[in-house]
């Protein structure tokens, strides 16, 4: 199995990744993880600490000359704003001039988990909630899209809503959607859509507000199969709403046509079925994003991720002091207005690490060679069904 476990605090010195069961045999090296890294923090919106991080992985184990060997691969990530925070985030030292953090910001994790572990400052929840463990999980998901893209899985993300500001992708040929996100500021392929998300961020960033918004993640090149239908939690669509709704701010999921199918006839709710000698089993539509029955179909899987406003505001909200119980304002701690075209970078991420598990469950083997093999048998055997 393919699963990966993080560590670390945001403003400690560095963050961890481990994945493990990764197979053998394919290329692997840092600068293609430091792109993805690198992705992550672009961004009109992004907070003050993008200009301080400029974040670089270190492979410590796993990849020899560039390889994968098939065990445990570790990497990690330094914080270069660690030196601003030594004391404060000391495993050892105790300093005692820190004042502890008591006014918890509305829809952030500072008040739950107050109260779940029982600390005496909130700093001890935020750390570890904040969304600066995603780098962590990005380093991951470069190390799984690597491995996708040697079964010729592509996985791309988009930004089509900021605020009210909608993109309208049908103005944006399919060949240059990818091109134009990652040319935009906002990661957003319609250019005039991409200008008003800006000015509306920017002044949310003047206000001192925060927005949210929606990305869109397109995986293209899927063998159908992928999942099951015997299990609630064997089922692909499950499988990867799980993982996209654990991104910090993220609050729903989509597959394909999503919540539009609320309001369709069954007629216009499915995809018709075609076959075609050379193509195989079609369809010419995708209201089902790729995934029936909780098993992918052989279609671009599709989702759509819905991202709240950060909750770390400028101008912050009415809160409690946890100590005194009186009316407070909320902690005004650094963040970005608007980190949308980062959470597009991230679900890309976490999209890679579930059909990575999933391709692996399915087809098996320790070396990418055998991956390889058993993939072909399969894909031979569905074309003359």
């Amino acid at each position: 199995m393919i699963r990966f476990t993080t560590a670390g605090e945001s403003h400690g010195e560095g963050l961890l990744v481990i994945i493990e069961g990764i197979p053998a045999g394919f290329t692997i090296n840092s600068e293609d993880i430091n792109i993805e890294l690198a992705r992550r923090q672009k961004g009109y919106g992004r907070g003050q600490r993008m200009c301080i991080e400029t974040d670089t992985v270190k492979i410590f184990s796993g990849v020899r000359h560039e390889v994968s060997l098939g065990s445990p691969i570790a990497m990690y990530i330094a914080n270069k704003d660690f030196k601003n925070w030594t004391k404060i985030m000391s495993p050892t030292s105790v300093d005692s001039e820190e004042m502890p953090l008591l006014k918890p910001r509305p829809g952030h994790a500072d008040l739950p988990g107050f109260m779940k572990y029982g600390v005496n400052d909130f700093r001890d929840i935020l750390e570890r909630a904040s969304a600066r463990e995603t780098a962590a999980r990005v380093a991951a998901g470069a190390v799984c899209k690597a491995l996708l893209k040697e079964f010729e899985i592509s996985i791309a993300s988009y930004t089509s809503q900021i605020g009210d500001v909608t993109a309208d992708i049908s103005s944006v040929k399919e060949d240059e959607i990818w091109y134009d996100a990652e040319m935009s500021y906002v990661r957003c392929p319609d250019a005039k859509a991409s200008e008003k998300m800006i000015q509306l961020i920017k002044k949310a960033g003047e206000k001192g507000d925060t927005l949210g918004g929606k990305v869109v993640i397109v995986t293209k090149n899927v063998p159908a199969g992928l999942g099951s239908h015997t299990q609630w939690d064997l089922k692909l669509d499950g499988r990867l709403a799980q993982s996209l709704i654990s991104i910090q701010a993220v609050k729903a999921v989509e597959f394909g046509a999503g919540t539009k199918l609320a309001s369709l006839f069954g007629s216009l709710s499915h995809d018709e079925i075609f076959y075609d000698v050379t193509r195989g089993f079609y369809r010419n539509t995708n209201r089902a994003g790729g995934i029936e029955g909780g098993m992918s179909n052989g279609e671009p899987i599709v989702v759509t991720c819905t991202m709240k406003a950060i909750p770390s505001l400028a101008n912050p909200l009415h809160s409690v002091n946890l100590a005194t119980k009186e009316t407070a304002e909320a902690e005004a701690v650094r963040s970005d207005v608007c980190a949308v075209s980062a959470v597009g970078v991230v679900a890309e991420a976490a999209v890679a690490v579930e059909l990575a598990k999933a391709l692996k469950e399915k087809f098996g083997g320790d070396s990418l060679k055998d991956m390889k093999k058993n993939v072909n048998i399969y894909k031979e055997r569905i074309k003359v069904l």
